[in-house]
């Protein structure tokens, strides 16, 4: 008979009471009011959602002289906050007029310092900044909602990466039914733009929810979504255990040497000026993300999933940086993909070996060259100037202008349009 059994597990009971007895038990959480998300009796629901839209938020603050809340339903990134009013019990609050429905985020900043809402537990992150997520339903937000309907699988998938010689990390979605049939799936090809990386188009562009809503109503055909990280500086997004990471450059690790400035079709240098984010800018192929795309992640996909291989069950699409590794992608490889999108990025005034690329796209057979901006995006202008240069080719070619910015609120509507769009017969 093993007797050390019942010491080590008297002991581990010891433990237990010695470390909980100088912490008071937390009593259960109690429902919290109208549609709030809150949990806890000791702190006030927040955020309230009532059924008008309006929004009341509320925090628990006694020794604070200012709170104010701030989301990013206001105009323009330097809107002040919202003020709140604190009653006797030290709870601030403030009820704000109905939001129209969409995936908002928002923070409190107390005493000049900004923080989430600790009743809150539904955060996003973008590149290093975190927010509340506010998901005001109706018929504009409708496919951004976990509904009930089958759900697809998101894995986290490490692969190896001679290209770019480090192992790295991609969220690859499988549709409802994967696990449990013998079918092979197309695959749309996703990437993110600066400051992002392979979480960003899972949390924040709720891809995985949008695809799911979008195969559920039979808009889209059932597809796989591969995720990858489009900085060659990281092996995944932070968060993972990994060393510091400077944050990324737009695709490359090192800018360009000044004598390859005249190379059509890639990603922007380092240092860039923002205006000029939105374009394809000069930049070489050799050794850049787009390249891993072609000879890393593709043949990974296609060895370890259920796949068809053909150009034309394989699509790729981009925002912003995404959007030039797709331009560079499709430029470098023509006949891998048979449908593209370019969401809030383009290109430059095509000069003759920019359009010869194109003419070598087109001739390929894609079927498809979706591009979209918003009518304040700082990428417009570029966004329509690659539209030119694929109508006057001859692509087979969709331009939507959205109102509104270089924002998450677009760029989802693009997933939205571009995905039922994918794979049909006609």
């Amino acid at each position: 008979m093993n007797r050390l059994g019942p010491i080590w597990l008297a002991a581990a009971l010891a433990v237990v009471l010695l470390a909980t007895a100088g912490f008071p038990q937390q009593a259960p959480p109690t429902a919290p009011a109208g549609r709030g998300f809150a949990r806890g009796p000791a702190q006030p629901a927040s955020p309230e959602l009532h059924p008008d839209n309006s929004v009341t938020f509320r925090l628990s603050a006694p020794n604070a002289t200012e709170v104010l809340v701030r989301g990013d339903w206001q105009e323009g990134a330097s809107a002040p906050g919202i003020q709140m009013s604190k009653d006797e019990n030290g709870v601030w609050s403030v009820t704000i007029p109905p939001l129209q429905p969409e995936l908002w985020g928002y923070t409190f900043n107390v005493n000049g310092v900004r923080m989430l809402d600790p009743r809150n537990p539904l955060v996003k992150r973008d590149g290093t900044r975190y927010d509340c997520i506010l998901l005001i339903p109706g018929p504009a937000s409708s496919l951004y909602e976990a509904k009930d309907v089958p759900h697809g699988n998101v894995a986290m998938v490490w692969y190896n990466s001679p290209v770019l010689k480090k192992w790295r990390r991609m969220y690859v979605y499988t549709p409802p039914g994967y696990e449990t049939t013998k079918d092979r799936y197309p695959v749309l090809y996703l990437l993110h733009g600066a400051g992002g990386d392979e979480d960003a188009w899972y949390t924040l562009g709720r891809a995985n929810f949008i695809m799911d809503n979008l195969i559920a109503q039979g808009k889209a055909k059932p597809m796989i979504v591969v995720i990858p990280n489009g900085n060659t500086n990281q092996s995944a997004a932070p968060g993972m255990g990994l060393p510091a990471q400077p944050m990324a450059s737009m695709g490359r690790g090192a800018p360009p040497p000044a004598a390859a400035q005249a190379t059509p079709g890639a990603t922007a240098a380092p240092g860039a000026p923002v205006a000029a984010r939105g374009a394809a800018p000069a930049q070489p192929y050799a050794g850049s993300y787009p390249e891993s795309l072609i000879k890393d992640i593709i043949p990974y996909i296609e060895k370890n999933y259920r796949v068809l291989t053909e150009m034309n069950h394989r699509a790729i699409a981009g925002l912003s940086m995404g959007g030039m590794h797709t331009v560079t992608a499709t430029n470098n490889n023509p006949g891998t993909f048979g449908y593209v999108g370019v969401f809030s990025a383009g290109a430059r005034a095509a000069d003759e070996a920019f359009e010869k690329q194109l003419v070598a796209l087109k001739a390929s057979g894609v079927k498809l060259y979706w591009i979209g901006a918003g009518s304040t995006d700082m990428a417009l202008q570029s966004a329509k100037s690659l539209s030119e240069a694929v109508r006057k080719v001859g692509f087979n070619e969709v331009f939507r202008e959205t109102p509104g910015g270089h924002t998450w609120f677009n760029w989802r509507i693009y997933l939205s349009e571009f995905a039922p769009l994918l794979f049909q017969t006609n």
